[in-house]
């Protein structure tokens, strides 16, 4: 464009010269010349204003989207940081919210077992009361005797004279006494000791709730001082042996946890898998969901199942 107008306002020049017959032409072609020549530059200058106008809009247009570009990227990773932060922290609450409830139960049992004793000594206090009372009557009786009659030997029924039955064999302690001793070792850390008590517990009283309680926490004696396959093994006696026991959820996810501590990648996704069909709505399941879904185990639920059909859930094979 800008050649253009040069060259023809070099022909405009040529043809004003030419076009002068002598050098003594009138002045008013020059000054008309002239004036074309200045309304020409006029117009080169507007329309250079003109393009560098847009120039620096489009400039500008280009630095504003590259801004809003580089923000939607900024943006983005930090809606994408802040769903796995709150992956991993949802991750830690059902931990904490585990943890929490265990030790809520440990309370419970503890306090369970306290009540249990102290009923237990205000009963063994009435039992003495009457011995007592049984005793002072005895003693009445044996001052308003008649004369003649003598006090039944020591040793002997005072009915009959027959010797009077030996003392039995001491036996073990109240189960909620041992238990509750038991309880507060654990709690104490003194892990060797609470182990014996709880043993005891099963040994003297393998059919009790108490049994089944002292076995899971067993397992968690040797789970917390690493011993994952003894660990392992108590809490399979649990499930097995004391299925209804409201600690088998946890006995379960521990058992998982053992075993892919272990690296027994199949067989703690198959009690993981286990603890979900069994107990879906505790607090285990929904930590065993997490660790599932933080392995890339994903679980799906089946359609509902028609009336003849058992609801099952299904996990892929990784």
């Amino acid at each position: 464009m800008r050649n253009f107008l040069r060259t023809s306002v070099v022909s405009l020049c040529i043809l004003g010269i030419s076009g002068v017959p002598s050098a003594f032409a009138a002045n008013k072609d020059i000054i008309a010349l002239q004036a074309q020549v200045q309304q020409m530059q006029e117009m080169m200058m507007s329309m250079q204003q003109s393009n560098d106008e847009r120039y620096a809009t489009m400039h500008n247009l280009l630095q504003q989207t590259s801004d809003s570009v580089s923000k939607i990227s900024s943006e983005m990773d930090s809606m994408q940081k802040a769903a796995q932060a709150e992956q991993g922290s949802q991750g830690n609450s059902l931990q904490q919210l585990s943890g929490q409830m265990q030790s809520m139960n440990d309370s419970l049992d503890e306090l369970r077992a306290r009540l249990d004793k102290l009923d237990k000594t205000l009963n063994n206090i009435q039992s003495q009361q009457q011995s007592l009372a049984a005793s002072q009557a005895m003693q009445t009786s044996q001052t308003t005797q008649q004369p003649g009659q003598t006090a039944p030997a020591p040793g002997t029924d005072a009915t009959q004279g027959a010797p009077a039955a030996q003392p039995a064999a001491p036996q073990a302690p109240p189960v909620d006494q041992l238990y509750q001793s038991a309880s507060s070792d654990y709690n104490a850390a003194k892990y060797n000791l609470a182990s014996q008590e709880f043993n005891d517990v099963i040994k003297f009283y393998p059919q009790s709730t108490q049994a089944g309680n002292s076995q899971f926490y067993l397992g968690e004696i040797d789970y917390r001082s690493g011993n994952y396959k003894g660990a392992i093994d108590n809490y399979s006696q649990v499930l097995s042996q004391y299925p209804g026991n409201p600690k088998a959820p946890t006995a379960e996810l521990r058992k998982g946890q053992s075993e892919l501590t272990l690296g027994q990648k199949t067989a703690g996704i198959r009690d993981l898998r286990a603890l979900i069909q069994r107990y879906p709505q505790t607090p285990e399941a929904m930590q065993a969901r997490s660790k599932l879904n933080g392995m890339g185990v994903r679980i799906y639920e089946k359609p509902s199942p028609s009336r003849h059909e058992t609801p099952t859930h299904r996990v892929d094979n990784n």
